[in-house]
């Protein structure tokens, strides 16, 4: 895919896609902005806004070509797998903000 694929992609899974499956199954998280917060952390390897600059909207924005892609496909994963899969990377991102 083309970087503003990407970007249309990354879009359309956080605000909807991820959204809608997580209130149809009744995932662990529903929220677009904690798919948003799951999706960021996991492509930097880390909490975001230690890595991007938290005044600059929107974040994934700022993320280069390799790290955006990933992050598509770990929420296209997400999709796939579900609930299970949401958990634990929900987990590991709550653990870098100190949270867990």
């Amino acid at each position: 895919m083309q970087r503003d694929e990407l970007l249309t992609r990354y879009r359309e899974l956080v605000r909807h896609k991820l959204p809608q499956r997580g209130r149809d199954g009744r995932w662990v998280v529903t929220k677009d902005h904690c798919f948003g917060r799951i999706l960021l952390d996991h492509a930097v390897g880390g909490c975001w806004y230690d890595v991007l600059d938290r005044r600059r909207s929107p974040a994934f924005a700022q993320l280069d070509d390799a790290q955006l892609a990933a992050a598509v496909g770990l929420g296209e994963r997400v999709v796939r797998e579900g609930d299970v899969l949401l958990r634990r990377l929900n987990a590991q991102s709550l653990t870098w903000r100190g949270k867990l």
